[in-house]
């Protein structure tokens, strides 16, 4: 389960992720928070005039904020995947129900369920962000530890198929893939504030479109995951990969 296709699928989940409305519309607000620095001096240190030291901290405390979700969005992939190998003899079972968990949080992202218990927000706050990277990593590590009604479900999706991997390391490659997915526009989008801005008035609209498409998209991991079809084009996929590249994978 954790090859090539499920790797691509928990990297657009983790795009998603970036792009769900619980996360794009607060990320200038995240940005400013860890960086200690108002929107105005975030974009006047990464526009064209803009001094390489500022760039260079904004830059550090971004990639400490992705690295601490990413620590413990890997850990909980570990986790998910040592329990599936524990229960592997019921692996079947676990697979059917984790199918089903993907195809109810895809019909929740898409508006399809209600479902009130995922609806609610909670997150552990910081009121200030302790100085330096270990702060803005701390603040990273907060943010996945908090719960929010866009990411959840897709999490848990991508933790669902963790569970059915093959080994623990698959789950922590699911989970690496995820957190990439989420880190790599968080990252780029810290460094070309500006840019981001202009992009999001332009997007915004495309937040509820969005949103749907991926819960489309869940629904359908879902149904193959529940009749074992997504092993079957996980199989078929690699066969498509040519063997140059194999070789170096």
């Amino acid at each position: 389960m954790g090859g090539e296709l499920s790797i691509l699928v928990a990297f657009v989940g983790g795009l998603f992720s970036f792009l769900s409305p619980c996360v794009l519309p607060l990320f200038p607000s995240y940005l400013s928070f860890i960086t200690g620095m108002s929107l105005d001096q975030i974009q006047s240190a990464t526009g064209e005039k803009g001094d390489a030291r500022g760039r260079r901290w904004i830059l550090g405390n971004s990639l400490a904020f992705v690295a601490g979700f990413s620590m413990v969005f890997v850990g909980m992939g570990a986790s998910f995947s040592a329990l599936g190998q524990i229960l592997f003899e019921h692996r079947d079972r676990i697979r059917l129900v984790g199918g089903l968990l993907i195809i109810v949080f895809g019909l929740y992202i898409a508006g399809v369920l209600r479902l009130p218990f995922l609806a609610r927000y909670q997150q552990v706050q910081l009121r200030s962000k302790p100085a330096g990277l270990i702060g803005s990593w701390l603040v990273g590590v907060t943010f996945a530890i908090g719960w929010t009604p866009c990411v959840g479900p897709i999490l848990g999706s991508i933790l669902s198929l963790a569970g059915t991997a093959e080994t623990v390391s698959s789950g922590v490659a699911l989970l690496s893939a995820y957190s990439a997915g989420l880190a790599l526009p968080f990252v780029l989008s810290s460094v070309a504030l500006g840019a981001f801005l202009a992009a999001f008035r332009r997007f915004r609209p495309w937040i509820p479109v969005v949103e749907r498409t991926a819960g489309v998209l869940l629904v359908v991991v879902g149904i193959l995951v529940a009749t074992n079809y997504f092993m079957v084009l996980n199989s078929y996929a690699l066969g498509l990969t040519p063997q140059w590249l194999l070789k170096r994978l």
